[in-house]
C-alpha cells in the first residue's frame, strides 16, 4: 500500500481549516483564536495572502495525491512549507520569546510533518 497519496490528502485536508480561519474572516478569527488586537487593513491583506498561498499548496498535494506524476513535487513542496515555517517559528522563539500555546503546537506538526515528508521522498519510486 502506497503512503504518499493518503498523506497529502491528510496534508491538504488538514492545511485548509488553518487557512480558512487565517483568511476567511481574520478581524473574528484571529482575536479570537490568538486573544489579539483587531487587525488592520494591512495584517488582514497578509493573512489573506497566507490563505491564499496554503489553499493553493493544499489543492497542489490534492493533484500530488491523485497523479503519481505530480506526487513526488508535492511531497517537496510538503517539506518546504512545513520546514520554513518551522525554522521561522524557531527563530521566533529564540528572538521573541514563546508564543500562544496554538502556535507551539503548530511547531511541533510542522516538525512531525516536514520529517515524515523527508522520509517518503527517500523511499523508492513509485510505478
Amino acid at each position: 500500500m502506497n503512503l504518499r497519496p493518503l498523506f497529502l490528502w491528510a496534508c491538504a485536508l488538514g492545511i485548509a481549516p488553518i487557512a480558512l480561519g487565517y483568511g476567511l474572516v481574520p478581524g473574528r478569527s484571529m482575536p479570537l483564536l490568538f486573544e489579539t488586537l483587531p487587525c488592520d487593513r494591512n495584517v488582514l491583506h497578509i493573512l489573506r495572502a497566507v490563505m491564499g498561498l496554503y489553499l493553493a499548496l493544499a489543492g497542489f498535494w490534492v493533484v500530488g495525491a491523485l497523479r503519481v506524476r505530480w506526487r513526488q513535487a508535492s511531497l517537496v513542496t510538503v517539506l518546504l512549507l512545513c520546514a520554513g515555517l518551522g525554522g521561522g517559528r524557531v527563530l521566533s522563539l529564540l528572538v521573541d520569546g514563546p508564543p500562544h500555546w496554538l502556535l507551539s503546537a503548530y511547531l511541533v506538526i510542522e516538525i512531525v510533518v516536514a520529517s515524515v515528508a523527508a522520509w517518503m521522498l527517500g523511499l523508492p519510486d513509485e510505478s
